[in-house]
């Protein structure tokens, strides 16, 4: 397990890296980081992708470095400039973010120091852009919130096993954009705009996330005008 935990951080080290395998590592030439000392990078090969590669990185003494890394799942539609992203189009919105707050259907993991809502039946996740709780958590649902424009958190007992809010479209929701966009556990194939990876990085990633040192994620392609070192 340790073997290849280190392998799968080596190679998200290099991919990280200019071509030539020198240079600043990939945190270093991002337009910013949200000025804290963690950061994720959700990078994938291009605007049509739906893998890619999940990196988390601490900035210990002035440096960045790789505290781990997996492989990455995006919308089944592939990447756009958040900016532009239009709800229902199972597109990723590429961007920085914050990370609000973590929740899942399963005891928070050990470690967990990010503020964490446990699922219940009860549990909801308003995608209705006519409601006045869209791109909120609602318990229970509320009058004005559609269920058929919504999720019901606890059926989804695999990808939100654990999870991250992703703070896209979420301090001032504009209505359209787009709603619940989350960091989850894989399902079985591409996401409808999430950004998804395997059941043990979510959790290292949740016991990782320290409120304190502001973590962030930045989301993006290699290159071109969703180019993640844009953001």
């Amino acid at each position: 397990m340790a073997v290849a935990r280190v392998g799968v951080a080596l190679c998200a080290a290099l991919f990280a890296l200019p071509p030539d395998g020198s240079g600043p590592p990939l945190p270093d030439r991002l337009a910013d980081t949200g000025g804290g000392s963690q950061l994720i990078t959700a990078v994938a090969p291009r605007t049509g992708a739906t893998t890619g590669t999940l990196t988390w990185w601490d900035r210990r003494g002035g440096k960045w470095v790789v505290a781990g890394s997996a492989p990455a799942r995006f919308g089944a539609k592939g990447l756009v400039e958040g900016g532009k992203r239009r709800q229902g189009t199972n597109t990723t919105p590429t961007g920085l973010y914050d990370l609000p707050y973590s929740f899942g259907i399963k005891a928070a993991p050990s470690g967990t120091s990010t503020p964490y809502r446990r699922v219940n039946g009860n549990s909801w996740w308003c995608e209705d852009d006519r409601s006045r709780a869209y791109n909120r958590w609602a318990e229970p649902l509320p009058a004005d919130c559609r269920a058929t424009e919504s999720e019901h958190l606890a059926d989804y007992g695999t990808q939100y096993a654990h999870a991250l809010v992703i703070g896209f479209n979420y301090k001032k929701p504009a209505r359209g954009r787009g709603a619940g966009i989350f960091l989850h556990v894989n399902g079985r194939a591409a996401t409808a705009g999430c950004i998804s990876a395997p059941a043990d990085a979510v959790r290292r990633i949740l016991a990782w996330a320290k409120p304190r040192q502001r973590p962030h994620i930045a989301i993006g392609t290699t290159s071109g005008p969703t180019a993640i070192t844009r953001y």
